[in-house]
């Protein structure tokens, strides 16, 4: 295909044949012969060829410019091309890892229910030197890494892209901290928000590594700032100090076996929106824990958040029917009910 990235996937010691590959982002990725000699290709097999019949949509590689002047890459996937939508401002975990253009599953869902998608690299991903990696260094909450995330919403919202009164902040682990950041510290720029395994103090989420962590607790104090010495600044960059900003209705997905961020990071910022009567929904799972990997569990949560996406930025949505296998429960229920 025209759209395809092509990649060698292997070859024989001779070289005289070679397996390519060609990824595409509205599509599943195929692979052929190459034949040296010949010149000549020979289609063997498409990864997932139940998508073949559909048309999904293409993401498009775009540039944005942060209010500093800095240039953001980022990936969008539209629901509508020739209409604005409902925005999901999807935020990658890490946060020193990256998002890559190709197939996404999430955005090809996103946008059969009505929504773009944006996908951003702010400054501390990785994949654009060191200079771009630690322009992220102490600038977690309310500093320049969550700004280059509000001005990619501004960007689509000036491009037409976007539906200003329908933007929801969306996203697991750092992600998940990303969306209370933005619910918390710029309220007035999101309907809703899907936190997922995401961290409500960082002090806490920091006193929980094992000891044998130690060498990963040290080097993220250096890139996220010494909340160890420095309780101000804990407070400043922690949503959790500040719910009594939170405006838009929040959904928390959130594993009870999780290592990384423990289930108290989630407790303790769902149970006191439902004090301050902030609208907040909180799914555990008891078997899951940093993500879901559980298909039935998986299925559950995200059909619950097709719900409360429909209800917040006007989507479709399939009706719910909880899996059996879904381990699904709900603290801030005096019953577990589904």
């Amino acid at each position: 295909p025209a759209s395809a990235e092509v990649a060698v996937a292997s070859k024989t010691r001779d070289e005289t044949l070679w397996v390519a590959s060609y990824s595409r982002s509205d599509g599943p990725t195929e692979f052929r012969l190459y034949d040296v000699a010949k010149k000549t290709t020979t289609p063997l097999f498409v990864t997932k060829p139940n998508l073949l019949p559909y048309q999904l949509s293409p993401m498009e590689d775009v540039r944005i410019q942060a209010r500093d002047g800095l240039e953001l890459v980022g990936y969008l996937t539209r629901a509508d091309k020739e209409q604005k939508t409902p925005l999901i401002l999807l935020v990658h975990g890490g946060p020193w890892a990256r998002d890559f253009w190709g197939f996404n599953a999430q955005a090809q869902w996103f946008a059969n229910r009505g929504y773009a998608t944006l996908q951003v690299n702010f400054r501390g991903s990785t994949g654009y030197g060191k200079t771009h990696l630690h322009k992220g260094d102490c600038q977690w909450g309310v500093g320049t890494m969550q700004h280059d995330l509000s001005d990619a919403v501004q960007w689509a919202i000036d491009q037409g892209i976007a539906d200003p009164h329908k933007i929801c902040i969306y996203g697991g682990s750092y992600g998940g901290y990303a969306c209370l950041a933005g619910l918390t510290f710029t309220p007035d720029l999101y309907c809703c928000g899907v936190d997922i395994v995401g961290p409500s103090n960082v002090k806490t989420l920091l006193d929980s590594i094992p000891a044998y962590w130690g060498p990963l607790r040290n080097q993220m104090l250096l890139k996220i700032g010494n909340v160890d010495e420095d309780e101000e600044f804990n407070k400043k960059i922690s949503p959790l100090f500040h719910v009594d900003n939170i405006q838009s209705p929040l959904l928390i997905g959130q594993g009870a076996n999780d290592p990384r961020v423990k289930q108290a990071e989630a407790d303790q910022i769902a149970f006191s929106m439902k004090e301050k009567g902030i609208p907040v929904e909180y799914v555990l799972y008891s078997d899951e824990g940093h993500g879901f990997a559980r298909p039935d569990n998986r299925i559950d949560f995200n059909g619950r958040v097709e719900l409360f996406l429909e209800k917040h930025l006007g989507g479709r949505a399939e009706p719910f029917v909880k899996p059996e296998g879904s381990s699904a429960k709900f603290p801030l229920l005096e019953e577990q009910v589904a």
